[in-house]
C-alpha cells in the first residue's frame, strides 16, 4: 500500500496493493495496522454505501460539526467519481482550499478525508457505487453542507448542471456555512 500526499497535511490518497491473476484480483481494502504505520488512526464505526444510476450525480459538499465530526475513507466499488475535499479548519494554512481526485473501480484509489473537511463527489459514469467508512456515527443534528458551486470556492467540477438532492440544493455558500473546526 502506498500513501500519496495531497495539498493538505492530513489528507491522503491511498494506492492499495492489488494482486491480479486469471481469476480476477485480490486487495486488502482496509487494514488498521497499515494505516497506523502511516500515522492514520481512525476507529471506524460505520460503513456507508451509495449507488448513483446516472453520470452527473453530485453528492455534497457534506460535513458534520464537532463533536460529531467525521474522518472518512472513501473508495469506489463500481464506476468512477470526481471526489472533492475542502479544508474547513480555520487555523489551517489551507483553510478554504479544495482538491479533487479521480477515483475509479480500476485505479482502486482510496481517499482518507480527515476531520474538519467538507466532502463531495460527482459520478462520472452510469451505475457508480461508492463506499466509505466513517469514525463517528451519523448525527442529523450536526450535519451541515456547503453549496456545491460556491463562487468563493470555485471548484472545477466536471459538470455544470448536476443531479442534486433537495437537501444539497439548499446548502448555504462557504461564507455563510456554519463551521466549528
Amino acid at each position: 500500500m502506498q500513501l500519496i500526499k495531497t495539498k493538505f497535511a492530513d489528507a491522503f490518497l491511498i494506492n492499495p496493493d492489488v494482486f491480479k491473476d486469471a481469476r480476477g484480483f485480490f486487495m486488502e481494502a482496509y487494514n488498521a495496522q497499515t494505516l497506523a504505520s502511516f500515522g492514520i488512526y481512525p476507529a471506524f464505526v460505520q460503513d456507508n454505501q451509495s449507488f448513483s444510476k446516472e453520470p452527473g450525480v453530485l453528492r455534497g459538499l457534506h460535513y458534520q460539526l464537532n463533536p460529531k465530526s467525521q474522518a472518512k475513507l472513501v473508495r469506489v466499488l463500481r464506476g468512477a467519481i470526481y471526489d472533492v475535499i475542502v479544508d474547513l479548519r480555520r487555523q489551517s494554512s489551507t483553510f478554504g482550499k479544495w482538491q479533487g481526485f479521480i477515483i475509479t473501480e480500476y485505479n482502486k484509489y482510496q481517499l482518507f478525508v480527515p476531520k474538519g473537511f467538507a466532502h463531495g463527489f460527482c459520478t462520472l459514469v452510469p451505475d457508480t457505487e461508492v463506499m466509505y467508512k466513517v469514525d463517528s456515527y451519523y448525527s442529523p443534528d450536526h450535519e451541515r453542507g456547503i453549496q456545491w458551486d460556491d463562487p468563493e470556492l470555485n471548484i472545477d467540477w466536471p459538470v455544470t448542471d448536476p443531479i442534486l438532492s433537495e437537501k444539497d440544493q439548499k446548502y448555504p455558500g462557504f461564507k455563510h456555512a456554519e463551521i466549528n473546526f
